[in-house]
């Protein structure tokens, strides 16, 4: 398998356990308040990550790496989860996908700042195209937007886009499931304080389903999601393979009709069918 094929697959594979997040939040939301989810979820991922890296002896990364990793924590780990989780109270779920849709469009960009990626111009068409696309699907499942939810999912998406590139340039030198894991050591100490500061008064009421959701985020969305993610892009390119992101809001809500029995519209299947030519496209410019 060569290694632009494997880092497609890598991606594809990441953004198939980031989809999961979606019933996965909604179902843990049902028992925790969001900023706790939030914070619970990354101190979790962090304290698996530090047995890994115990375990598995790995280095110290060099001082010159703590910059690049204090970008991925910033961007990943304590600003899309947090940032999102804050919008998400003055905009709908619905709205929230219209931003989703430009993460890939970001992540090319800052792949190309960052990573000095030169995709063709053809792949900027695709991947305009393809934003378009999920935006305007997400637009016509209903407004519900603010301008204070908007700038807030706009930072949220700037942040995550830096936080891939940054985090898959990294990764070609310490490997992928090393950078999520010294990133979530890393955020450690504020994501402890701010579980600690939002913990809940009582947890007697809370379901055994919310449980299993916090379970699922902080395990696969903010760990294994992340190994399999960030080798995709630093093996098939930052830029290509961010754009399997325009996947994600479909296979989520794919998967809440799944397990959660929400209907599934046949217009979400004609938009996906055009999502996927798209990134077909982008695949063969990039």
């Amino acid at each position: 398998m060569g290694r632009t094929t494997d880092g497609w697959g890598s991606g594809l594979l990441g953004v198939v356990i980031f989809s999961g997040s979606l019933p996965a939040t909604r179902v843990a939301v049902g028992g925790f308040e969001p900023l706790f989810l939030t914070s619970a979820r990354a101190v979790i991922a962090a304290l698996l990550a530090v047995l890994l890296l115990l375990m598995l002896r790995q280095a110290r990364p060099g001082r010159g790496d703590l910059g690049s990793l204090t970008i991925v924590a910033l961007g990943v780990v304590v600003g899309f989860p947090l940032l999102t989780a804050l919008a998400l109270q003055h905009v709908t779920a619905a709205h929230s996908i219209v931003f989703i849709g430009l993460l890939p469009l970001a992540t090319a960009i800052f792949g190309v700042l960052r990573g000095k990626e030169r995709p063709r111009p053809a792949f900027w068409a695709f991947s305009c195209l393809g934003s378009l696309a999920v935006a305007g699907f997400a637009l016509s499942k209903g407004g519900g937007g603010s301008l204070q939810g908007d700038l807030l999912m706009l930072a949220a998406i700037l942040l995550c886009g830096l936080g891939y590139a940054e985090g898959a340039t990294l990764s070609r030198r310490l490997g992928g499931w090393q950078v999520i894991s010294w990133a979530l050591v890393l955020a450690l100490p504020v994501m402890a304080v701010l579980a600690a500061v939002t913990m809940p008064l009582a947890w007697t009421g809370i379901g055994m389903p919310a449980w299993l959701g916090l379970a699922y985020v902080s395990v696969f969305s903010m760990l294994v999601g992340f190994v399999f993610w960030y080798r995709g892009l630093a093996r098939g390119g930052i830029a290509g393979v961010g754009q399997l992101q325009l996947l994600q809001p479909f296979f989520g809500l794919a998967l809440a009709g799944l397990l959660l029995h929400e209907p599934v519209a046949w217009t979400m299947i004609a938009v996906t069918g055009l999502v996927v030519l798209c990134v077909a496209g982008a695949k063969r410019f990039a």
